[in-house]
């Protein structure tokens, strides 16, 4: 019976525990997208994650649509993130760069860009910008041209992540961004071989795949969905069929890990899952299976013993708890987030979550 405690391999990367550090947006890089040692002090004070996945990472202007998220598309970018990666491994830390195309949720009073999508749709709700929230614009089209630019910003990302001292990549598949806006049928009504059947819906995601374990080598490479809910207005009508097809892909491709944001419950937004998928990909897909959303480390360990997965991805906890994984493993309090800074900007709720450590030694 394993524990969260006991070692696990994803692929290449080695981890001491199966505690997953979620990716967090945090905007504290500024608009040019770039890295500073306030982020390093952040993600280092983390590191006894078994694994930390950094905060969505934007490939390329064009998909960057938050403001002060970070980017991976210029050399600056690059040596920003390598005292980051530095930090983290100086503390005897893991850490891979989650890459990030947001679609047709990039506003361009953010990106200076017009959107582009699988299709020429419009994001429900409202997005952030350095404006405040203002609606979602409508996306344009990708032509294959575009896609072809698309698949390689994201090799090239890759690239630059390696470059910067990561121990591997995520792919950002999940929450309705460009990968899922391929894949799901609720976003895309393409009629060429990108759109349509669950086989041309899945050619975006293998491409990208291809390309970047191309350029980096598919054992440091993982990818993220969220199957079984609608969000940010990306669903899709049989959820079992597709991600069913999709665990034969990354199987035939030999991807290492996957995480799934899987909930159980409504979501804060008020999306009602349907049934969960994993159990469907356990049966079709080899590799390793963190599951995210609802789950604590309790229920996650009954998951684990029972082989529906492989380790927990937690998201808020970490924010609040730089020694989470230390705290649990002691049953010590855990510290309450302050949702009003996790955007704000600055060191405030970002680096002063107090530690077990610190709080004996005061």
């Amino acid at each position: 019976m394993s524990s969260l405690f006991d070692p696990l391999r994803l692929g290449a990367i080695e981890l001491p525990n199966r505690f997953v550090m979620a990716p967090l947006t945090r905007a504290r890089a500024g608009f040019d997208g770039v890295p500073n040692a306030l982020m390093a002090a952040y993600y280092s004070q983390r590191s006894d994650a078994g694994l930390v996945i950094t905060e969505a990472t934007g490939i390329s202007r064009e998909g960057l649509g938050w403001p002060n998220a970070p980017g991976l598309w210029t050399d600056d970018q690059a040596e920003g993130w390598k005292q980051v990666t530095d930090a983290v491994h100086g503390h005897g830390g893991r850490i891979v760069a989650q890459l990030w195309h947001m679609g047709r949720l990039v506003h361009s009073a953010v990106s200076g860009m017009e959107p582009v999508s699988s299709s020429a749709t419009i994001a429900p709700d409202y997005a952030h910008t350095y404006d405040g929230k203002r609606p979602y614009l409508e996306a344009r089209a990708a032509t294959q041209d575009d896609i072809r630019r698309i698949v390689d910003d994201y090799r090239k990302a890759a690239r630059n992540a390696i470059e910067a001292g990561f121990d591997g990549i995520q792919i950002h598949g999940a929450n309705g961004y460009l990968v899922d806006q391929f894949l799901r049928d609720g976003a895309n009504f393409r009629t060429d071989e990108y759109g349509g059947s669950v086989e041309n819906r899945l050619r975006f995601m293998t491409e990208v795949l291809k390309a970047v374990a191309g350029e980096i080598g598919m054992d440091r490479v993982g990818i993220r969905f969220s199957p079984n809910f609608q969000v940010q207005g990306v669903d899709d009508a049989y959820p079992i069929v597709l991600f069913e097809a999709v665990a034969r892909r990354l199987e035939e491709l030999k991807v290492p890990w996957i995480e799934l944001r899987e909930p159980r419950r409504p979501t804060a937004s008020g999306a009602i899952p349907t049934e969960p998928v994993s159990p469907a990909m356990r049966r079709l897909y080899s590799g390793r299976i963190v599951i995210n959303s609802d789950y604590d480390w309790r229920d996650a360990e009954q998951r684990i013993a029972a082989g529906d997965a492989d380790a927990v991805s937690i998201g808020r906890l970490f924010i609040a708890n730089p020694d989470l994984v230390k705290r649990i493993e002691l049953g010590a309090a855990l510290n309450m987030g302050d949702s009003s800074t996790y955007y704000a900007g600055g060191a405030v709720g970002y680096v002063d979550y107090p530690s077990l450590e610190g709080s004996l030694a005061a």
